[in-house]
């Protein structure tokens, strides 16, 4: 499986920037320096899907670029995006006409400005013709830092910038809530109502223009790629989420999988919620066990606490399937949990949190009672691009996140999971999550009943991946990290019972869970590196997922090591 985007460079005078997986305009620079992280026409439907945009041709102009593009799937629509340069003045226009009446809660351009503007003085130009001095966020906003837009200006590495913008009025949001490497400017702002309906030969008109206003500054010189690690708690508990996948999929043999817990989410309104704690059970190991309550949750809860008397049980938490507290653990549904552990005598950890990203964790972390005995979330970035650089570029936001997770729990453990690369369930979505029709598992349940897996998943880099997202997020703090599923399409096993190469670095990282951990930041969010000190040494896990190879120097504190690592690659060191 191939790991790499498929990506065309493009350049005009100073400007330069990668079309990445045919119409994004990724990595976009003047003369050499980064401004923005990508521009892209979106399209998204009533379930804030995103609607495959087919390009049609390519046309190179004088100065510029076209780029003809049609969606067809679940509506219509054609036209072109034209990109022209003119000096140290970049101009993006979206042309398209509708040829088929859909329904949509955005269509238009998004702009994701860098992560690396965190902090740095923002300029907000209104309508009125006002225009407001604020900053990019330092800690990760849980609501939109900037609203009702029709300018911006900030200083890029590149300089002192401008972006204009017309066609519709512009809010921005924090996209590293989901683990985006971006803030990220888009149109429609979410205040007015959705979805919205155009019709066949309705036209949509939007355009950017970005522009230096002032000299560049010097350029900045590289170091050495070094990795110090420190000394900083123990490794987190590491475990793998039960599969969901159905059960003509499920190998005829199966080891124990590695780690010390099986994460599962049993929704109790479905018929198959009793099949899928049996299936949960079978790997032997401890349960992390996640209930989705509908209507009645003190009676729903009961059902299902019942079932967990003489169950290996670590924690167990549960989550509200709709309403304002939607995917959160709130007080009422904490306290009828409570209630049902007493009625069936069950003196188990009740833990708390959000069934989804970071994202409502950091918006609705008020709602949660007191007393929890962990607060969790869940972790899968390609929620809103499915490009491999969002993948890597992905990991130090997930440091960030931690980070932010800790603090927000004030002291109590943080558990991360499922980790996996697609959402397991669609928090935005507007119609009744599917559920499955049985009471066994011949369709799986949860992921399984929705475009939840990826063929990156038996690719190499994912291993690589793994480790670096491990390193990122095992901080003083957070107490597990459950990766991908036991089996199936999501699995760190294929259906044949064959191990697919993120195994053997979710072993790797299950045989130094609990140790005294070795920590640090990367220089560059493509290197990363963890380690444990164990009575026997020290073991090292490095990880390169750069597309070139890197030489990185790892200090530790019984010593200093090199490693060469391949593009994509990972490593094991041990050490006396």
């Amino acid at each position: 499986m191939a790991w790499g985007d498929d990506e065309t460079a493009w350049s005009s005078g100073g400007w330069a920037l990668v079309r990445r997986g045919g119409d994004e305009l990724a990595d976009i620079s003047l003369d050499g320096r980064p401004v923005l992280r990508s521009v892209r026409l979106v399209v998204r439907d009533r379930e804030w899907n995103t609607l495959p945009l087919r390009v049609d041709a390519v046309r190179a102009e004088d100065e510029g670029l076209r780029l003809e593009v049609s969606a067809t799937e679940g509506g219509g629509l054609g036209g072109a995006i034209t990109v022209r340069a003119d000096g140290d003045r970049l101009e993006v226009v979206a042309d398209l006409v509708c040829t088929t009446a859909f329904e949509t809660n955005r269509t238009g351009l998004v702009v994701l400005h860098p992560p690396q503007l965190s902090g740095r003085t923002l300029a907000v130009g209104h309508p009125d013709g006002t225009e407001e001095l604020t900053r990019f966020p330092a800690d990760i906003s849980p609501h939109q830092p900037a609203t009702d837009i029709v300018s911006l200006g900030w200083t890029s590495d590149a300089g002192p910038m401008r972006l204009g913008l017309s066609g519709d009025t512009f809010e921005m949001e924090d996209q590293r809530n989901w683990t985006d490497a971006s803030f990220k400017t888009y149109s429609r702002p979410l205040a007015l109502p959705f979805p919205y309906r155009l019709s066949a030969g309705d036209r949509v008109v939007q355009s950017l223009t970005l522009e230096r206003t002032a000299g560049a500054p010097p350029a900045p010189t590289r170091g050495l790629d070094v990795l110090s690690l420190h000394a900083r708690g123990r490794l987190p508990s590491i475990g793998v989420a039960a599969s969901t996948a159905p059960d003509a999929l499920r190998p005829d043999a199966l080891e124990p999988p590695p780690g010390d817990t099986v994460l599962v989410e049993l929704d109790l309104a479905s018929p198959a919620w009793r099949a899928a704690l049996d299936r949960a059970q079978r790997a032997g190991l401890p349960l992390d066990v996640r209930f989705v309550v509908d209507e009645d949750a003190p009676a729903a809860l009961a059902r299902g606490v019942r079932a967990l008397v003489g169950v290996p049980v670590r924690r167990v938490t549960a989550f509200r399937a709709r309403g304002p507290a939607r995917h959160v653990s709130d007080a009422d549904t904490v306290a009828a949990l409570r209630t049902a552990l007493d009625m069936a005598g069950l003196d188990l950890a009740a833990a708390g949190g959000v069934r989804t990203h970071f994202t409502e964790l950091n918006r609705e972390h008020h709602r949660l009672p007191g007393g929890l005995d962990g607060i969790g979330f869940t972790l899968t970035p390609l929620f809103h691009d499915l490009s491999t650089a969002q993948l890597v570029e992905s990991v130090p936001m997930q440091r960030l996140v931690a980070e932010q997770a800790v603090r927000l729990a004030d002291g109590i453990p943080v558990d991360i999971g499922p980790i996996g690369l697609r959402p397991h369930v669609n928090a935005v979505a507007t119609t009744a999550e599917p559920r499955p029709r049985h009471g066994d598992l011949r369709d799986g349940y949860g992921p399984a009943l929705l475009p939840a897996a990826d063929p990156r998943q038996d690719a190499v880099g994912l291993a690589a991946w793994t480790v670096a997202s491990a390193a990122a997020l095992s901080i003083p703090g957070v107490r597990s990290l459950s990766y991908f599923e036991e089996w199936g399409p999501r699995g760190i096993l294929r259906s044949d019972g064959g191990a697919r190469p993120v195994s053997d670095a979710v072993r790797a990282l299950a045989e130094i869970s609990g140790e005294p951990t070795l920590v640090g930041d990367s220089p560059d969010g493509r290197v990363w590196a963890l380690g444990a000190a164990t009575a026997g040494g020290t073991v090292l896990l490095i990880a390169n997922l750069d597309r070139t190879s890197r030489v990185v120097e790892v200090r530790a504190p019984r010593g200093t090591i090199t490693a060469h690592l391949e593009p994509y690659a990972w490593t094991r060191i041990d050490r006396d």
